[in-house]
């Protein structure tokens, strides 16, 4: 009863006070929120005592489960020395230089220098700004164009929501900027239906070319992708996909920019997605697992080509109060250096990645299921009204949030993206979790089938 009091407060005082990221407040509000109290390895507790799988890590982030002692041991002594100072006024302090060194080693290509910022979002801001100062010190400032993806996402400030292609943000707020332009996704699943995979991954990365010939290699600076597409619903491209991009790119000199903020730090089973793909990017963004969500912190790796250009280009007007926040960074290190003790990026490419994608597999066989899809520890499922001509369902049935909520029934955080439902879980999963998890999605997706029959 205690337990319930406590929830109902909480709930009241968050509909009185608290505004939430991506959320239909009023809903919100007539619905409740679940409030989160605590948690450890792969589970979450609510305030009523519910206990969870998480199987999103947070928002994809918490690569080594909730409650880690080294990391929390990390922030600690950090604090107590050194809470917080500033890189500008020619500063630095031992925990930002420290993880700049270790992350070089870490990089693909030829990145061996860093910019720290807060998220994933300050990124790709940076980006913006990043790319078109080269292009000026190099002395083509008229090269502004940075090419992205029709749903793509690239975090929700100005800069970064208008480089992500996503048409309802794009709806708020006059997005997207200037000088910036979308192509088409490599989504075979969802817009290629009957088409070679091949043949279509082709298709979509040849649609760069055509933009930058229809806007002027002159005027181009840049395309920006995530190597999987992770909020547009983990879309995987074909095979044939990111090799033709790296050829357009360096055919038509455009710097190639990676969006490492959830591929990166062993979600696929390699330390960054690029090099699964053999990208070798001039830019590389990285955010979540690089302290495993324990800390904001964000990063974005320069190769040598930009690195020189931004270094001879003069004072680069640009950062952030908390770039390279020394306790963010101190988390981070201790991060790593917890995920090479315990060959946790190993581990994910040699055994839990591909004993999770063979259960994940054995959902296909669902009636509500049009495909399984997944790379590492990210997967995804399509759910359909009909299995034999993967027909979807109409938009407003909401197949995808009526899964969402039997999940949460059931004890699994499992994300809803239209009528995709994605996963993310912490890298540490054990095979007995990944087991329940399995167990738990099937058993919401049978849910799922009565309540859409019943309707």
């Amino acid at each position: 009863m205690a337990e319930q009091q406590g929830s109902r407060r909480l709930q009241e005082l968050d509909a009185a006070h608290h505004l939430h990221p991506f959320t239909d407040s009023q809903a919100l509000h007539q619905k409740g929120t679940r409030v989160i109290e605590r948690g450890e390895g792969v589970y979450l507790w609510d305030t009523d005592g519910h206990r969870i799988l998480d199987g999103m890590a947070g928002l994809w982030c918490v690569n080594l489960g909730y409650g880690r002692e080294e990391l929390i041991e990390a922030a600690d002594r950090q604090l107590r020395r050194l809470p917080y100072y500033n890189l500008f006024f020619q500063t630095t302090h031992p925990s930002a230089t420290e993880l700049a060194a270790t992350l070089a080693t870490l990089l693909p290509g030829d990145m061996q220098h860093l910019f720290f910022t807060g998220s994933g979002s300050e990124c790709n801001d940076t980006v913006v700004r990043m790319v078109r100062h080269y292009w000026a010190s190099q002395g083509q400032p008229e090269r502004k164009v940075i090419i992205s993806r029709h749903n793509a996402y690239h975090g929700s400030t100005l800069a970064g929501a208008a480089l992500g292609g996503m048409k309802p943000m794009h709806a708020q707020g006059g997005l997207p900027l200037p000088d910036i332009v979308h192509i088409d996704q490599p989504y075979h699943f969802g817009e290629g239906q009957g088409r070679d995979p091949g043949e279509f991954g082709l298709e979509r990365a040849r649609q760069l070319e055509q933009k930058i010939l229809e806007l002027g290699p002159e005027r181009v600076a840049a395309f920006i992708g995530e190597p999987i597409q992770g909020a547009g619903g983990v879309i995987i491209p074909p095979a044939s996909y990111w090799p033709e991009i790296r050829r357009i790119c360096k055919e038509y000199d455009i710097l190639l920019v990676v969006d490492e903020v959830i591929c990166g730090f062993g979600r696929t089973g390699h330390w960054f997605a690029s090099e699964y793909y053999g990208l070798e990017p001039d830019l590389l963004c990285m955010a979540k697992g690089i302290t495993s969500g324990y800390m904001p912190l964000g990063a974005v790796a320069v190769g040598r080509r930009v690195a020189e250009g931004l270094i001879g280009g003069g004072e680069f007007f640009h950062g952030f109060t908390y770039s390279g926040h020394p306790v963010a960074c101190a988390v981070a290190l201790a991060n790593i250096e917890v995920m090479r003790r315990e060959n946790i990026v190993g581990r994910v490419h040699d055994d839990i990645g591909p004993y999770l994608q063979r259960a994940w597999a054995s959902l296909g066989d669902h009636p509500l299921v049009g495909e399984t899809r997944g790379l590492g520890l990210v997967a995804a499922l399509e759910l359909v009204a009909d299995q034999r001509d993967l027909r979807r369902f109409d938009s407003t049935v909401g197949a995808g949030l009526i899964c969402r909520e039997h999940c949460f029934e059931q004890g699994l955080v499992m994300r809803a993206v239209g009528d995709t439902m994605i996963i993310s879980p912490p890298l540490v999963i054990s095979h007995a979790e990944v087991d329940e998890l399995i167990t738990k999605a099937r058993r919401a997706l049978d849910l799922t089938h009565q309540t859409l029959i019943h309707n």
